[in-house]
């Protein structure tokens, strides 16, 4: 007897997480290509402007991605060879490879066992003579402590560049994410809350030290082409100094700002669907996002658990295994970069030297999450843990 199509049907499969563009994206988009002019342009320079108003910032610079706004925030800081960074070790490798492209050494201290970010003491603690710049991370879309890191920066004379990959549209007690530290920079990857497909943007209150970045991010060049380019304008320029390519074009920009103005609905939506899980997965022995402190908001990036197996009878490999076998997509946030080869050798790292971080790397899973995901999605989601923990535990 044939199975043929019938043993191919079942559930359709939940990603862990999908950009949620529609006809506004489609129409600007489509306004780019008519007009003739794709690259950094008109477009770039609104999308800078309406995301500064947006978070409250005095600058805001666009760039082809969040790595590269951790790049030229830190040379704006002008570390060098032999100056020190501190960090989190549960990150993005970005996290770390922009310090060292931009000449320092990164540090790791241990980050807060329930929450996953930065601690402001083992940050402390971790501060030497050369240190430059405190780099905290906002993991998952909870914030940082950024007016404890801001004050302990400002007490040792040191700057302050946040990795706000995960934290658009977060805020501390009325300060959005974007406006504390001397520079923060965002991703708009395809999975971001805003996505533009590839894309980053940088805040921060100089405007002096984003004119500077505008002319790195482009060559060096003295004037951008649309400067060059557009009707009546000399073709003419200098170069000033030995730039980069991190420029954004005006195709991610128009799907930037399609993006903010449909913000405040797509975080909206990422609210039921966190209120949705943390209903669902409350009984369960699960651990789940710590609360946030009184006056703070979460960007809602990512949903994660935390599974142990002394609580849940599953290892959290085993787990993401068995959701992967019902068409459930998941990811893990992060493996500490420690753990990673290239940093374990580089700077004499192993394990057991940040219990905290290995903890969430060890046991963190993040569940399907994004805006345009439907409840009943997220219902699928919670009755196929259940059903799974239900016969461990």
């Amino acid at each position: 007897m044939s199975t043929g199509p019938r043993a191919l049907t079942g559930p359709a499969f939940v990603p862990l997480a999908r950009p949620d563009m529609g006809e506004a994206e489609l129409s600007a988009v489509a306004e780019v290509l008519a007009s003739g002019w794709l690259t950094t342009g008109p477009r770039v320079k609104a999308f800078e402007a309406a995301f500064a108003q947006h978070v409250g910032a005095q600058e805001a610079v666009a760039l082809n991605s969040c790595t590269a706004g951790l790049h030229l925030a830190l040379l704006a800081c002008a570390v060098a060879p032999g100056d020190e960074v501190v960090t989190t070790p549960l990150t993005f490798c970005a996290t770390a490879n922009a310090i060292l492209h931009a000449g320092a050494t990164p540090v790791f201290a241990d980050v807060d066992r329930d929450t996953g970010t930065l601690s402001v003491a083992a940050a402390t603690a971790a501060l030497t003579p050369r240190t430059r710049v405190l780099l905290p991370v906002h993991h998952a879309g909870r914030p940082a402590d950024p007016l404890a890191f801001r004050a302990l920066a400002d007490g040792r004379g040191l700057r302050v560049v946040e990795d706000a990959a995960h934290c658009v549209d977060a805020s501390v007690h009325g300060q959005r994410i974007g406006t504390i530290a001397d520079f923060t920079a965002f991703s708009f990857y395809s999975t971001k809350n805003l996505a533009t497909g590839e894309g980053g943007m940088v805040t921060t209150a100089s405007a002096d030290e984003a004119d500077w970045m505008r002319v790195a991010a482009l060559h060096g060049l003295s004037r951008d082409a649309w400067a060059r380019y557009a009707p009546g304008a000399p073709a003419q320029y200098d170069v000033v100094m030995a730039g980069f390519k991190y420029n954004m074009m005006d195709l991610q920009a128009a799907l930037g700002l399609a993006q903010l103005a449909r913000l405040a609905e797509m975080q909206a939506h990422r609210a039921r669907l966190w209120d949705r899980y943390e209903s669902g997965l409350r009984a369960l022995p699960l651990g789940r996002p710590a609360p946030l402190p009184e006056g703070w908001t979460h960007a809602r990036h990512l949903y994660t658990v935390m599974v142990e197996p002394d609580r849940c009878g599953w290892t959290r490999d085993a787990l993401q295994a068995a959701l992967g076998r019902e068409g459930i997509g998941t990811s893990v946030h992060f493996r500490a970069l420690h753990l990673h080869t290239y940093y374990a050798q580089r700077f004499s790292l192993d394990r057991g030297m940040f219990p905290n971080a290995e903890h969430h790397s060890d046991h963190a899973l993040s569940l399907p999450f994004w805006s345009g995901m439907p409840l009943a999605d997220a219902d699928r989601v919670v009755e196929t843990i259940a059903r799974l923990v239900s016969g461990r535990a």
